[in-house]
Order: C-alpha cells, then structure tokens, then sequence
C-alpha cells in the first residue's frame, strides 16, 4: 500500500521555506529556485510578478515541488484503486496524465514563445483525467481504472477521451475581460426581466438567444443559445441563470485563466493549488504540501494574461496584396463573420485586467477573498504588440463571437467528440458526445498549425471545407465560388499571424517592417508604406 509520509511532509515545508527566501538547499532538485508565499504578490512589483510567471510557465517542475499525484486522478478524485498509486512507471500516462513536466512543454509555437499553441504531439485527452491510469488491459473490470469507463464497458481510444489540439493564450487578457463585460451585459438583461417577459439577450451586437420569466417566477432558458449547459443551468427552476461566457477550453468549460489554470496544474503536472485543494494538506500523497500558493497561481495567471497579441503579416507583393483584399471582402461576403466577428469592442476601463475576475467558481479565488491585483493591458511595458485605445474603446480582432456552436455534419465522426465534458460523468448525456465548441479566434491562426479543435488538418483550407451545421451556408458559398475567391481567401488567413517576439506594430510586411493596412483606394500598400514611412497600424 501507498502511505503519506508525515516526516517528509514537515522537511519539505521546511525547504519551501528556503525558497521563499530565494535559497537553494544543498542537494535540491526543484523545478523554481524562488517560490512566491501568499501576500507577496502585493509587494512584488507588476514587472517581477510577470518574471515569476514566466518562469513558472517554463519550469520543469520534480517531484521535490510537488509534481505528480500518487493517489489522486487528475480530476482530483481519489484513485478508483488505491493500492496501485501513480508511481514508477505509472507516475506518467499520456491519456490519463500526468502528461507533461512544465506548461510551456505543449504551449510553445510560434518562435518558441511560452503561451503559445503546440504541435499535433502535445495534444490533449480531455476527460483521459478520469482514469486512474488508461491502459486498455482487457483483463481490468474496474471502472475508471484503466479500461473500463462508468458503465463498466470497455473504452477504446476513440471513445476513452476527447482529442483536443494544444491552444494559445495569446491576447487571453483581452478575451477575458471581453468575456467579463459580455457576461455583465446579459446579465443585466436578465436582472431586467419582470414576470411574464422574455428579453433578446445581445451583448457588443452578439446574439445569445432569448430568456424568458414565466408569470410563476421560473425561468425558462430554452431559448438561449451559444451559451455552455454550466451557464444556463441552475440548482431550482426560480433560481436565475448566471449567463457567463466561458471563453476557456473549446466547449466552454472555464471561466477564467485562473481556473484554467488550476485545472491545467492537476491534471498535467500534479500540482495541486492551495485554494482548491487546502493549505498544509496533502491530498495526492505525494510527501509535499502547499505545492501552488494563492500568490502562485495568481502570478501564472497574470503572465498569461499580459501576453501580446497577434497581428498581420502582409508581403509587400501587389499580387498577394490584392488577392488579400479580395479574401477579406470574400469572408464577408461567404458569411464567414458572421460568427467569425473581425473585433469586438471592449471599454477602456475593461482593459484593466483585474485578478480574479468576479465569476469565479468555488474552489477557485474569488473576489473579495483577497485584495485585487491590477494590469493596465495597454501598458506598453507589456509584451508587444498591444492593441490601442481609440475615444475609450479598444477593438479586439480576435475573430470571434464568444459563442459555442455546432459546426458539424451528423455523419461525420471526424468532427464530433465521443465526452461532454460539461455533463456529470456518470449520465447518458455524457456518453452522447458533444458537438458544440467555441467559435475559433482566428487572430494568429496562420502560423499556429494544425488546425480544428483535435487538430486533425495540416491546412486551413482543409479547415474551411470541414464547416458543416450552423456553418453550411458558408462552406458552400466558398465551394461554389471562383478558384482565386477561394485562394483569395486563404492568402487573407494566411495574413493572420502571431508575431516575433518584440514585433510592435500589428501590421508588417514579410520583414516584419511596419506596413500601412488596409491600402488607400487605388493604391497598392507597398506604395503606400514608401509614401509615409514609419507609419504602421497600432
């Protein structure tokens, strides 16, 4: 049997307390030299918190912080067998987790930069974390131990989890403070709602469908749309929805950065926050307590949050200029905005990223629990490029609608996920599959291959043509068009790029030389950058 260890438990509190201080004990192999007590964060500078996070996002953390989870799973439930923890040669499954030693080692394209997308080999099983340790042994009969899910029937690995491609958090402080204001406008519609009312629920020109008040005070939800069953469900009919956009995990499932990342801990590295696991508890018995303090995780969050966002990348060729213009019109015109939105507004006060955010789960920091932390976004401390402030309001090009939708075709088992990771694991709903996922932010696609939400298409083009469901229209408007309308639209997709590292300007050519966009009438952009030097879209 796997025991704790209380004596191990108190010499390596005692060693956190070295690092505290930013001392190395003899001997010790740690993944951060320095580790951030609570309340620290407020007298550490906004610059040093970032320095911190970004370390902490490229650590390679050991078991000596913390890492893995001996007798947890990585939904932080025990192990469905105690008595064969995760360790030695279970410490690591790729299906199952833990699957990875720091957070940059999925999150990592383009340029090497931490927080960004990953290669098809760093995908994610998400659900696998169910499972104690996914092996398909025919022989196991215990459920969710390694074969065999809740009903006790066998998982293969088309159905054990669902395959998602590694995501960026480029620009997440934008989306999430874009989330938080989207959130706070339905919500005030639905504050707004007398007995007997239904109200059209449309926040920054987006649609979420409907809510209604029936005249007995209930409320009925059937008619919103967009929005994850997390969102809209509540514990009594009178009870009123919460209405928050969840912009984190391609079905909708976080609220915040700070969940996401809480999550991300557990499940991929075995590092279990304080806020949601306890202080001075061990609950994976793995020896360590304490593994990520509140200041910890609010510092990761901040980091990623601060991260720059994509922008353009337009060759100074009069050609691919044209054909660039042409596919913009075009994704217009093929209906692709419709839910592909250019930018979306976000007031000047929303740009203050302030952590945490006020929709926060239990189990997760929550405002008023700790004094708030703030990050002017438009700060040009910040990693560039940043997006700028025009009479109050930042556009946001993220090519979103915030929304979830089914883009899928009925037959097509490419498309659809075997798990509904928002319904409770042990219903019928669950075992139905999901076929909604969040409209993908285009911004930096272009680089960040591959492409769709498990990463199956090395192209975008073979992405385009993958739109079924809600999306039909468009796929067939592309298909029935012209052979340069459709390369003219992916050469505008191709524009779409994350940016080297220090690039400032949103706008470049194939140099990353500031570039003028989009052209003035008649002339070529080329023209145009030579005509006012220096100049470039901010």
């Amino acid at each position: 049997m796997w025991c704790r260890e209380p004596v191990r438990i108190t010499a390596i509190l005692l060693a956190f307390a070295f690092l505290a201080s930013g001392q190395q004990p003899i001997g010790r192999e740690t993944g951060m030299s320095r580790r951030v007590q609570d309340d620290e964060e407020f007298r550490m500078t906004l610059s040093e918190l970032l320095d911190w996070g970004k370390k902490a996002f490229c650590a390679n953390w050991t078991d000596q912080d913390g890492a893995g989870r001996p007798l947890t799973k990585g939904n932080g439930k025990e192990l469905s067998d105690a008595a064969s923890p995760l360790v030695g040669k279970r410490a690591f499954n790729r299906i199952s987790a833990p699957d990875a030693n720091s957070c940059m080692g999925c999150h990592n394209e383009p340029y090497g930069i931490p927080g960004g997308s990953g290669d098809f080999a760093t995908s994610v099983f998400v659900m696998g974390q169910r499972f104690d340790f996914v092996t398909f042994d025919p022989a196991d009969k215990t459920p969710t131990r390694g074969t065999v899910d809740e009903r006790s029937r066998p998982a293969s690995l088309d159905e054990v989890a669902d395959l998602r491609a590694t995501t960026d958090m480029f620009g997440s402080g934008y989306l999430e403070m874009l989330a938080r204001e989207m959130t706070a406008d339905l919500q005030h519609i639905r504050d707004s709602i007398q007995h007997g009312q239904r109200r059209a629920l449309i926040t920054k020109g987006v649609s979420f469908g409907s809510l209604a008040r029936r005249e007995d005070g209930t409320w009925d939800v059937t008619q919103v749309t967009g929005l994850s069953r997390l969102s809209i469900l509540t514990r009594t009919p009178l009870d009123p929805p919460t209405l928050v956009i969840r912009p984190w995990s391609q079905a909708a499932a976080f609220v915040s950065l700070r969940e996401f990342t809480e999550n991300a801990l557990n499940q991929h590295h075995g590092m279990q926050a304080t806020e949601r696991f306890g202080r001075n508890t061990d609950p994976d018995g793995d020896g360590v307590a304490n593994e990520m303090t509140r200041a910890e995780v609010t510092a990761l969050t901040l980091y990623q949050a601060a991260l720059q966002v994509p922008g353009r990348v337009i060759p100074n060729n009069p050609e691919v200029e044209k054909a660039v213009l042409n596919g913009e019109k075009k994704f217009s015109s093929f209906g692709c905005a419709q839910c592909h939105i250019p930018e979306l507004p976000l007031t000047r006060s929303g740009s203050v990223f302030v952590e945490p955010g006020p929709y926060n789960p239990p189990t997760n920091l929550r405002a008023g629990e700790a004094p708030p932390l703030k990050m002017d976004l438009s700060d040009p401390a910040l990693p560039q490029p940043r997006l700028a402030v025009h009479s109050d309001v930042i556009m946001v090009p993220a090519y979103t609608d915030m929304k979830l939708h089914d883009i899928t075709s009925p037959g097509d088992d490419v498309a659809a996920e075997p798990l509904d990771m928002n319904q409770p694991t042990w219903s019928p709903k669950f075992f139905a599959g999901n076929r909604r996922f969040l409209t993908k932010r285009l911004w930096g696609c272009a680089n960040q291959p591959p492409y769709y939400h498990n990463g199956f298409f090395t192209t975008m083009r073979q992405a385009v043509l993958a739109h079924s469901g809600e999306a039909l229209e468009s796929r067939k408007a592309f298909q029935s068009s012209s052979e340069y309308d459709q390369n003219s639209l992916i050469e505008f997709l191709k524009t779409l790029q994350v940016l080297p590292p220090g690039t400032k300007d949103l706008a470049v050519d194939e140099n990353f030389k500031p570039k003028v966009w989009p052209p003035l009438p008649h002339q070529s952009a080329s023209a145009i950058k030579s005509s006012y030097p220096g100049q470039g879209l901010h």
